[in-house]
């Protein structure tokens, strides 16, 4: 009878069905007939073929059957990669195929690898397989298992990459000598789970991979585990109970007997840097610490030896840059500083006005009038609770939700705003940080760090798989007189004009799969041109000349001298230095110091 679609049984027969036991060159038929005789009233012993007994004319003999099926350059060769007991198949199978039954098959295997086949039940015919003792069954769609269904001789079981939400179903009736039990890529989720990780359903676990689920709760998982005295291996990284920065300190001091954590083999030394913090894990913050740093931006176009020369009257314009990038909000967490709002920016609405379009003049009295409402309106969103390393370096420069608030009111803000570009508008869930403005320079220090502490580890676990955006920003400002018979000191300000030379996406995977810090130089291309950097060059070569010096406060520009141009010039691609590391405790002492008040 055959297994109903979508179960462990049926794949495993369609795998057997693919192998072609049953046709040329395996199997029996007019190129191997007068080696079995006819199957009536014969023992079982004659079953065995006769070797004695000479191939007839179209027949083949059986070490010319086996090069068919060995040769890599043979049509009836298994693919690259087929495992062993596919091979021994394939040759039983042109050697005696009378004994290819299911009762040998049941008896026969003792490792099943069932792997993206979309199987999504695991039924009772596995149970037929007498001799299991390894079971494969990943990348697949499996949500929950009827322990029931697995042979009590299982010794290495693997689910990896399936929707399994809970281990409840596996301890239902769990196999007694399971050795290794793989569950990572799950869908974990719970502080019950840890119920479910004991000496009572798995008495000699050795090895028990648990990474990448949504495990949160680091003590009460460590609780259970102390249970299991066999167990060697653990691989719990890729949970956002990992995040916190005494995650391996605390596992390898509360499991005694733990051999490698992580892939990684617990050293002696680190079994005594981390010894007694087991015994403050209750008094140890449930919360993760990241420090971002951006160092330098190299390539700006200076956009300002486009414009032409100001009048009297104006416009006088000038540009500023910084860089911007989305980090996770920790709604739970209390910040003790104060950070600077930048510019609060929201996603524009379709009738809002496009960048680069003007925007209508407000009188300066109902200008503060409204920003003074918003700031003190018990409505405005507050700012951001992660805390600086450096105040005046950084900034919250805006939100993934709008302000609520009158129609009004939100009208009069959108007119303070900046003409903003929608990559500036953070994601979901996230706030969007900014260094400092800094004008334009061949070699822009930002000089920015940011601490962060958050405390909702599940969807930070979900940000740092995104990854996050880091963009280029320029500011334009415009300066100018509304009439030619007002005095400078009454010259009104546009509108700031914001552009964004570049953006790009860092991963940050790597932060939760164990490495404690993300490096990298994004490089969003040349924006610059030969024809720009020999202005700027003509600039600052006038400069020099007319004023003996750059102005006080002004950057000085290191441009290439004029003859580099005549040669292969090429700009400078446009680049920043980004950095975000994963605070990690390298001993009990430097975790201890945190409960410090």
């Amino acid at each position: 009878m055959e297994a109903p679609p979508g179960t462990v049984s049926a794949a495993v027969r369609e795998h057997l069905r693919q192998l072609c036991l049953h046709e040329f060159p395996c199997g029996t038929g007019s190129w191997n007939k007068s080696r079995f005789l006819p199957q009536t009233r014969r023992t079982w012993r004659e079953l065995v073929p006769r070797e004695e007994v000479a191939g007839g004319p179209g027949e083949e003999t059986v070490e010319d059957l086996q090069g068919l099926v060995s040769s890599p350059h043979s049509p009836w060769a298994l693919l690259e990669g087929s495992s062993a007991e596919d091979r021994f198949l394939r040759q039983l199978a042109i050697q005696n195929p009378l004994l290819l039954k299911d009762a040998f098959f049941y008896s026969y295997f003792r490792s099943l690898r069932v792997v993206d086949e979309q199987v999504s039940l695991v039924d009772k015919d596995l149970l037929k397989f007498s001799k299991l003792e390894e079971l494969v069954l990943s990348a697949n769609h499996i949500v929950e298992i009827d322990a029931v269904n697995l042979p009590p001789t299982l010794k290495v079981l693997e689910l990896y990459g399936n929707s399994v939400t809970s281990m409840e179903c596996l301890c239902a009736r769990p196999p007694p000598a399971l050795q290794h039990l793989g569950l990572g890529h799950n869908r974990l989720l719970g502080p019950l789970q840890s119920l479910y990780v004991t000496d009572r359903h798995w008495p000699n676990l050795i090895s028990l991979d648990l990474g990448f689920n949504d495990l949160t709760d680091l003590q009460g998982m460590v609780a259970s585990l102390r249970t299991l005295q066999r167990l060697r291996l653990l691989v719990l990284q890729g949970n956002p109970l990992a995040l916190v920065p005494y995650y391996r300190g605390f596992t390898i001091d509360s499991l005694a007997r733990l051999c490698v954590l992580d892939d990684l083999i617990v050293s002696p030394s680190e079994k005594h840097q981390f010894r007694g913090l087991s015994h403050s894990g209750e008094f140890l913050a449930r919360e993760a610490q990241f420090a971002v740093t951006i160092g330098n931006v190299r390539g700006v176009l200076d956009t300002s030896v486009l414009d032409p020369e100001p009048g009297p009257q104006g416009p006088f314009i000038t540009y500023s840059y910084y860089v911007t990038y989305h980090f996770m909000e920790d709604e739970e967490s209390e910040g003790s500083g104060f950070v600077e709002v930048l510019t609060e920016v929201v996603q524009p609405a379709p009738s809002m006005e496009r960048l680069g379009e003007e925007v209508p003049e407000e009188p300066a009295a109902t200008a503060a009038a409204v920003a003074e409402e918003a700031e003190g309106s018990p409505e405005s969103v507050p700012t951001t609770t992660s805390q600086s390393a450096e105040m005046g370096e950084s900034m919250v420069s805006g939100r993934s939700t709008p302000l609520p608030g009158s129609i009004d009111s939100a009208e009069e803000l959108a007119k303070l705003r900046p003409r903003i570009d929608p990559q500036l508008c953070p994601s979901p869930g996230t706030v969007l940080f900014s260094t400092v403005h800094k004008p334009w320079a061949d070699v822009i220090h930002c000089n920015y760090e940011m601490q962060h502490t958050l405390r909702d580890l599940v969807p930070l676990k979900a940000f740092l798989l995104a990854g996050t955006t880091v963009t280029i920003v320029e500011e334009k400002e415009q300066k100018g007189s509304k009439k030619k018979r007002e005095l400078p000191k009454e010259l009104h300000h546009d509108p700031p004009i914001l552009r964004v030379l570049g953006s790009g996406l860092v991963a940050l995977e790597p932060l939760l799969a164990g490495e404690p810090l993300v490096s990298t130089v994004c490089n969003f291309g040349v924006i610059r041109t030969v024809q720009s950097d020999r202005l700027t060059l003509f600039r600052d070569s006038k400069n020099k000349k007319g004023k003996k010096g750059v102005e006080t406060g002004k950057p000085k520009s290191k441009a290439p001298p004029l003859a580099v141009f005549e040669s292969d010039y090429q700009p400078e691609p446009l680049t920043v230095e980004v950095q975000i590391q994963l605070n990690q405790y390298r001993s009990t002492e430097e975790a201890l110091r945190t409960l410090v008040v």
